[in-house]
């Protein structure tokens, strides 16, 4: 039995300047940090001569050629698992289409597994690697490498997106009283909308291949708010850092009628009235968690409770994609 944990994630700045539509003309740059919940993926043989997959659904396929989901598929033949008794189950903490990144974890976290049946060793850089393959240019979707990029490395890392496709990847210089303080003060908050990424994206990476100068000059505007906002949790100035979330979140609107609703902007003004500094949707947008930074807890919980918001604790993640069993 081999069992891999992959983490998911919070974006903290510069989100959406990862797609290969606006780095490969502007080169982009991002901070993400991975978050103490998990999509995990079980992998073992079996005494059949058919697959058994379990996710949402049920599988029983007798060629990797028949699988269905294409993530799966893909993965097996990325990595030579040809063989048809294995048995894959998926599972999570969270839900997937809520903002999380569950893609790339659920992504990584297969490869890991698998990589791991096949006794290989990859290193981080080799599985976000490999997941980007898989979702990017295998199966063409719309997406960026940030979810790939810090389910495999974890921590809270900045990854510059060069114009040649390289990533490169280091961790923030934040010290240990300002990393415990900003863990005690981002809160999480469900909005009960669940959505495909993709489907929203779609609509950033037609205008960025499109040269559209308003999305461009948006994400160029977004990508230095990542380095202010790096630039803030370095220096120890939090709460510069939840005024900086709520200056993105106004910019990350303007992309796409689809980013916002009218019960979401409801509850991010609750929650600017009820002691938040600032704080945004995470993801793509339009669904997923409300994240805000505040340094008045209870009076935000109390706030969001009555409004019908469940919240999500959560601590950083700094292992990233790894082997439980």
């Amino acid at each position: 039995m081999i069992v891999a944990a992959s983490p998911l994630r919070i974006s903290l700045g510069g989100g959406g300047t990862d797609l290969p539509s606006y780095y490969e003309h502007h080169q982009g740059f991002l901070v993400a940090g991975a978050i103490d919940k998990y999509v995990y993926v079980t992998l073992h043989q079996t005494f059949v001569d058919y697959l058994i997959i379990k996710y949402s659904k049920l599988e029983h396929p007798k060629s990797v050629e028949e699988v269905e989901h294409p993530i799966i598929r893909e993965a097996l033949k990325l990595t030579e698992s040809l063989e048809p008794n294995i048995e894959i189950t998926s599972m999570a903490d969270i839900p997937a289409g809520t903002g999380l990144g569950s893609s790339g974890s659920f992504t990584t976290a297969l490869l890991k597994a698998l990589y791991a049946y096949k006794k290989s060793v990859v290193t981080p850089r080799q599985l976000a690697e490999a997941a980007c393959k898989i979702e990017i240019d295998m199966l063409k979707e719309p997406i960026g490498k940030q979810d790939q990029y810090i389910a495999a490395y974890g921590g809270i890392t900045c990854f510059q997106f060069e114009k040649d496709g390289y990533v490169k990847s280091w961790p923030a210089k934040i010290k240990s009283e300002t990393l415990f303080n900003l863990e005690d003060n981002l809160v999480l908050f469900f909005t009960g909308y669940s959505r495909s990424a993709s489907s929203i994206l779609k609509e950033q990476d037609k205008k960025s291949k499109g040269d559209d100068k308003d999305m461009i000059e948006n994400l160029h505007y977004v990508k230095d708010l990542g380095y202010r906002i790096l630039n803030a949790l370095e220096s120890g100035e939090l709460h510069k850092f939840g005024e900086l979330m709520h200056e993105h979140w106004l910019h990350k609107k303007k992309r796409s009628g689809s980013m916002s609703n009218s019960n979401i902007d409801k509850w991010y003004d609750i929650g600017l009235a009820n002691g938040a500094i600032g704080g945004k949707l995470i993801g793509a947008g339009g669904g997923g968690f409300l994240m805000f930074y505040t340094e008045e807890k209870m009076k935000l919980r109390h706030a969001m409770r009555e409004a019908g918001l469940a919240e999500v604790r959560f601590r950083f993640d700094f292992e990233g994609t790894r082997l439980v069993i």
